[in-house]
This record gives C-alpha cells, structure tokens and sequence, in this order.
C-alpha cells in the first residue's frame, strides 16, 4: 500500500521590503487608484439572503464612487433596503476598502455630470440600453489603505468622512 500523503508544501518565500508608508503618501496614492482604477468589489447584503459581492466598474469623481447595475439584479435590490456597502480594490498586496451608503439613481434620475463622467471613462452608456439600469453613488464614510502587516497601523485614512491622514 502506497503513502497517498501529499509531499510537503515548501515554505512560501519571503516578500521585499516595503517601505513604510507615512499617512499623506497612504491618501495620495489611495486618491490616485480610486481615479486610475476601473474595477471595484462591491458587497451589498440582504436582511435574509445575506452577503452579496460582486465586481464593477466604477467612476471617482473625486468625492464619491459612482457604479451601474441592473435595476433588478440583486445588488440593486440590497442596495435599495441596505444601503450601507463595503467597497474593496482588488489587488492584495495593496489593499483599500471603502465603507459607506449607496445612494440610489434610476439611469433617467442620475445626475448628468455623473453619467456622462462614467460615459466617458468607459465607453458605454447605461442610458442608451434598453434594459432599466440603477446607479449608485457610495460617498466614503472610511477609508483603509495599507500594503503588509506592517502599514496596519496607521490604515485609517477617513474616519466619519473626514480625511485623517
């Protein structure tokens, strides 16, 4: 009978270090992601269904976050009776989360700078389909940012919608 252990996983090698970064540089580069970044992870939730995370683009108009979706799809219904959302970039290594409410717009409501800021950045206009479509405006309310355990201290960035560092 033959052992039908796996071998051993080798340890994961070590990472370079990463400079420090102090709370000003974390805010910079945390406001120029959210201007240079296309996609976000958004987490809605549902009174009984629970948890719900999906993937989409979004738009920074350098006070909020601006997103489209179905209006029928399940994160616009959650979003509808829980507005309170957590947003999330997706790389890892260099995490920011977001928290805030989710302000709600149907395509023909949203206000004009807003689509056509997102328009632009995408090249596909959710007022021209067919389908009924709802955006959302999530205002930060928190910002975390930091890359490796040792930026957890000092993450905070927003704190009550005021910038902190």
């Amino acid at each position: 009978m033959q052992n039908s252990e796996a071998p051993p996983t080798p340890p994961t090698p070590p990472t370079p270090d990463i400079a420090r970064r102090e709370g000003p540089e974390r805010r910079r580069e945390t406001l120029e992601r959210l201007d240079r970044e296309r996609d976000i992870w958004l987490s809605t939730s549902h009174p009984r269904h629970g948890p719900h995370q999906v993937p989409l683009w979004f738009w920074w108009d350098g006070r909020a976050l601006w997103m489209c979706t179905g209006a029928n799809s399940a994160t616009a219904r959650n979003a509808l009776q829980e507005p309170r959302v957590r947003l999330a970039l997706p790389d890892t290594a260099d995490v920011v989360l977001v928290q805030g409410e989710a302000e709600c717009f149907p395509a023909r409501d949203v206000p004009r700078d807003a689509a056509d800021g997102f328009a632009g950045k995408f090249g596909w206009d959710p007022r021209k389909e067919e389908g009924p479509f709802l955006y959302l405006r999530v205002t930060p309310g928190t910002v975390r940012a930091w890359r490796g355990e040792h930026e957890l201290t000092g993450r905070v960035l927003m704190r009550d919608g005021a910038w902190v560092a």
